[in-house]
């Protein structure tokens, strides 16, 4: 699979983005071209980001933790910077561990970091 993606956010900066990157980051920084798979309503900041889940597969995904993220339309594939800017403390989540989860219940509230494993139908 090619992990070179083009930017489809919405956001006018068009760039190269990467769905993953070698791992660990540098300086255990988020890389400004990492893509992620983000919930429309944290892009648009109309909820925080509430989970961070870093896939076996070196993918990552942001969550708002309260709405479906199974419904058609509700995420997009974006650089991960941008969630940083909406959400400051997503940046300290950048050393999370292949497989791993990091969920908080509001901002300024600790992430919990767990295994990663996916809901059931």
């Amino acid at each position: 699979m090619d992990d070179h993606i083009i930017q489809t956010s919405g956001h006018s900066d068009r760039h190269e983005m990467f769905r993953s990157l070698p791992f660990p980051f540098n300086g255990d920084r988020f890389p400004d071209n990492l893509g992620a798979v983000v919930q429309r309503t944290v892009l648009e900041g109309r909820e925080p980001a509430r989970e961070v889940i870093h896939t076996d597969d070196n993918s990552w995904i942001v969550g708002d933790g309260v709405n479906d993220p199974k419904q058609p339309g509700t995420v997009v594939a974006t650089c991960i910077r941008h969630v940083i800017e909406l959400n400051s403390s997503v940046a300290e989540l950048a050393s999370l561990p292949l497989g791993q989860s990091a969920f908080r219940k509001n901002p300024g509230e600790p992430w919990v970091i767990e295994p990663h494993s996916w809901w059931e139908e």
